[in-house]
């Protein structure tokens, strides 16, 4: 009998590299014998959420241009123009991160499409996705009209459960010594170790690839 293998993946939603990852992280749900768990870790959000300003605007927009290079993803003109410039903004994943966890309670097979639709209202169409008005709108234009209900009503259920997962993403983080997200740990059934996230913006196809092959 086979093990079951599990691909956890630590992100923030926030995080402009796990954006550039996003497109590996897909690629692994392609594996019949492979479990994807996405995880939050709260890296900008509670007391890792900060003003959005100049200085930070300067550096995000560097890296977002190396992230661009190595993986093709799409920072746009109207997330640096109408995100980045945006003084009224703050970094704060949040909100964010309670949106999904209102999937992964009502939709669970859902949430990492329900992230990488998240990402994408920032970074390609330029939207405030730490407005609660703009993520319950990606929500429902996903199909998870639940999630988004349950979002919108901001439920106690939904704040507990939110909690726990940012704590379980912290503390994965502290046990394996990763100092940043993203962050892939794999569990082949026998015991769990962390991946080199390198390897999220090698070769496109090249993490499918190799666990694909077993």
């Amino acid at each position: 009998m086979s093990r079951t293998r599990t691909i956890t993946y630590l992100f923030d939603p926030l995080c402009g590299w796990c954006y550039g990852a996003s497109p590996a992280i897909a690629s692994l749900l392609e594996i019949e014998d492979l479990v994807l768990e996405v995880l939050p870790t709260g890296l900008f959000s509670g007391a890792g959420a900060r003003p959005l300003d100049e200085g930070f605007a300067a550096h995000a927009w560097a890296a977002d241009q190396r992230i661009h290079s190595l993986t093709g993803q799409i920072f746009s003109e109207r997330y640096r123009t109408g995100v980045l410039a945006d003084r009224g903004q703050r970094l704060d994943s949040g909100p964010a991160t309670l949106a999904l966890t209102a999937v992964a309670l009502t939709a669970p097979d859902r949430e990492f499409a329900a992230l990488a639709a998240i990402q994408s209202a920032r970074y390609a169409d330029g939207r405030d996705i730490t407005a609660a008005a703009t993520l319950a709108d990606v929500l429902v234009g996903l199909g998870v009209d639940a999630a988004a209900s349950l979002f919108t009503e901001g439920t106690e259920e939904l704040t507990v459960a939110d909690a726990l997962r940012v704590e379980r993403g912290r503390q994965l983080m502290a046990t394996y010594r990763a100092n940043g997200v993203p962050t892939l740990l794999f569990d082949d059934g026998s015991y769990r170790r962390r991946l080199d996230s390198e390897i999220l913006f090698s070769k496109p196809g090249r993490l499918a690839a190799i666990l694909s092959a077993g």
